[in-house]
């Protein structure tokens, strides 16, 4: 598995790459992490005639509070998330890491990186429709601000425009009682269904949350049926079912559709009861 051949340019700074991107125009892609566009190449499903590589871009690589939320660079890395400081509010985002392919990737793969890439099952996907994140992207144009609902179009299909990278994650809404969990045939495989859930709370009672799910179509989605189920009352176990039966799904492969719609009900089931033990609330 070797790739098609390209020409490989390094990015001193973030306008510097803007710069190669625009210039080099929609043969080129960006490179940070390698983990999934690397593979891709192998496998000659991607085949740009340029890397742009952002990797040294060190100031793309932080996690930081501010007044409207937790921003994260571009280059941080999973394992920068799993090790970092992002407080017990958005303690989800860590608790999350652990279902990120193996220590390896974790350590070079970037959340820039994996949202770009837009994999249907990936973590960070999922994670940014659960929790409302803003994707800010840059190009020659400047920057601008996309919502996460918005950023998504398809099978590794984002709003992104040829000559644009992602510079920054905000996660506006923090969320103590958040839970994802997935399942995959080996530790560290692909997802063939994740379930993330975000509860909130009147005291020690559900008064609504929001449910999402990866592996169920071409993006991460949310919920509207499991999340009226949480806003009425309902129990976990009928959040759950509601959340299932309202799916349109196809058999693909080995996995029926059956089989998935059992994985979500199972899943979700599983993300409500982990949400609501995150920060000791009895169950």
């Amino acid at each position: 598995m070797k790739p098609a051949q390209f020409d490989y340019h390094r990015a001193r700074d973030v306008s510097g790459a803007v710069r190669l991107l625009s210039e080099l125009g929609e043969d080129a892609k960006i490179i940070a992490g390698g983990q999934s566009l690397v593979a891709m190449m192998n496998f000659r499903l991607s085949r740009p005639g340029h890397l742009v590589d952002v990797g040294g871009l060190n100031t793309l690589q932080y996690i930081r509070r501010e007044s409207d939320g937790l921003h994260i660079g571009a280059l941080t890395t999973h394992h920068d998330v799993e090790c970092g400081d992002v407080g017990t509010d958005f303690g989800v985002l860590r608790e999350a890491m652990r279902w990120v392919g193996h220590y390896p990737i974790r350590t070079r793969g970037t959340v820039g990186g994996s949202i770009a890439h837009a994999d249907a099952t990936a973590e960070w996907c999922l994670l940014a429709i659960l929790l409302d994140a803003r994707i800010v992207v840059e190009s020659v144009r400047g920057r601008r601000t996309v919502e996460a609902d918005s950023f998504f179009f398809g099978y590794y299909s984002t709003d992104l425009a040829f000559d644009e990278m992602i510079v920054e994650i905000v996660f506006p809404n923090p969320a103590p009682h958040a839970a994802v969990t997935e399942y995959a045939e080996r530790q560290g495989d692909f997802a063939i269904v994740g379930a993330a859930v975000s509860l909130d709370l009147d005291g020690v009672a559900v008064v609504g949350g929001r449910v999402a799910l990866a592996g169920v179509g071409a993006t991460p989605v949310r919920s509207p049926a499991g999340e009226a189920v949480l806003a009425a009352g309902g129990t976990f176990a009928d959040c759950a079912d509601a959340a299932a039966e309202a799916l349109e799904l196809e058999d693909e492969g080995m996995v029926t559709a059956e089989y998935r719609r059992t994985l979500v009900r199972t899943l979700v089931a599983e993300a409500c009861s982990d949400a609501l033990v995150s920060q000791g609330v009895p169950t």
